[in-house]
């Protein structure tokens, strides 16, 4: 088959594959969240836990040119993951040269850019820590709009984009003061879409907004401490909650509402990672001021089952049939067993890590921060390495993983200029 009839067969499977997400079926859901079974719709894939759906033969191994679909220039910088939803690759970026913070959707079969829409005009420097950027959240779409959070001028703000590129509302969340950068990315949960901006200058505070609006529907305020982690819907213990962790606590809410369902001491002051659950705990991680993972009891006893000190700061972790795999920072590979923390293999890997591993059926794509993709298998018996692949010069962005293909966000640095690109790889 041709590589235009191939994708196009992934197309068609796109459109006649979309389905409802069960918690729309709840009192207060204004309309469905539609996506398809072959769409990457938010921060960290259709369930926010990084793994892929799908059995679709997905490359194992490429290079700039090997197994290399398309690849299309992005202009200026950001360090957010792209999504995917129906034909449309979207992303966003701060453009140094016009000075815009804007989303930009490239076409799904071609890798052509369809539409640009500028959100914010002014600075758009970079004034906080190297690794970050003015444009590293991921933008989350409920199927008919398309959301994504800036740091504007001294504040939060949350906006929607149609999906033909046309801004529909955009509120300001809340003043921010500045410490190492911003990147929590927005959630979508029945009829809202809901947003965090935890910060030092005590204005930090969870919101929570209705989708077709950007009226505030519930908002709780947060600890005055910087702190960099994204609101996250997982079901565990039986319940679907809304989990934050960072500020020294650990805090379930009702997604929702808003109501407190527990909270408790613990995590770090400043985390990253999105926590991840087996169904019975979930796994807080943090760098600042100590290097700490536990596994919480998720259902507010205030119990820790195990807890040890790995520094797994920026990239998040993922779960798998009872094992906890991650990547540390400092680039090396680990599994434990989920229930007790006892570890099964540790592998160095090499390398710096910030973007957070994808899980495709059996293997677990891992890439560091100068764009070296590690895939091995997702085993606890031993490190099985299949491959170790290349893609540009730098890598911040999270890869995205939806219907057979694999979604990068990478930089390289030619005669002292950075240029990002964006690259659909699959096979032929």
């Amino acid at each position: 088959m041709s590589r235009i009839a191939s994708a196009a067969c992934l197309i068609a499977s796109v459109f006649c594959g979309q389905f409802l997400f069960a918690d729309d079926a709840k009192p207060g859901s204004a309309e469905p969240i539609t996506v398809g079974e072959h769409d990457w719709p938010w921060w960290r894939g259709p369930h926010r836990n990084g793994i892929a759906e799908g059995s679709a033969k997905l490359p194992l191994e490429w290079s700039d040119t090997e197994n290399v679909l398309w690849s299309s220039t992005i202009p200026g910088r950001g360090h957010g993951s792209p999504i995917i939803v129906g034909d449309q690759v979207i992303l966003a970026t701060a453009d140094g040269d016009r000075r815009t913070q804007s989303l930009l959707c490239y076409d799904r079969l071609s890798g052509k850019e369809t539409w640009r829409v500028d959100l914010h005009q002014g600075d758009v420097e970079n004034k906080g820590n190297g690794k970050s950027s003015m444009a590293s959240s991921t933008p989350a779409c409920d199927g008919k709009r398309v959301f994504i959070n800036f740091l504007h001028d001294g504040a939060i703000y949350t906006s929607a984009v149609s999906r033909d590129g046309k801004k529909l509302w955009q509120k300001k969340i809340t003043d921010y003061v500045l410490h190492q950068g911003f990147g929590s990315s927005p959630a979508v949960h029945g009829s809202l879409v809901i947003v965090s901006a935890d910060n030092k200058g005590g204005t930090g505070m969870v919101a929570a907004l209705d989708r077709a609006t950007g009226d505030v529907v519930w908002k709780r305020d947060r600890p005055k401490t910087p702190n960099y982690t994204s609101p996250i819907i997982l079901k565990a213990a039986g319940r679907e909650q809304l989990l934050m962790t960072g500020c020294d606590l650990v805090t379930s809410l009702n997604p929702t509402t808003g109501e407190m369902l527990w909270e408790i001491k613990g995590a770090t002051t400043e985390c990253v990672t999105s926590t991840v659950t087996d169904g019975l705990h979930i796994y807080t991680s943090g760098g600042y001021p100590k290097n700490h993972l536990a596994a919480v009891v998720a259902d507010g006893s205030g119990k820790i089952a195990w807890e040890n000190t790995s520094r797994v700061y920026v990239p998040s972790m993922l779960v798998k049939d009872g094992f906890l795999y991650s990547i540390l920072d400092a680039g090396v590979a680990i599994c434990w067993k989920s229930d007790t923390g006892e570890e099964q293999w540790k592998q160095r890997l090499g390398g710096t890590f910030s973007a957070s591993p994808v899980l495709a059926g059996d293997y677990l794509f891992a890439t560091d921060e100068a764009g070296k993709t590690t895939v091995f298998k997702a085993t606890p018996k031993e490190f099985e390495l299949v491959a170790e692949n290349k893609l540009g010069t730098e890598c911040f962005a999270t890869p995205t993983i939806a219907g057979g293909r694999i979604y990068f966000r990478t930089a390289t640095t030619v005669d002292g200029k950075r240029q990002e690109t964006l690259t659909c790889l699959g096979t032929k």
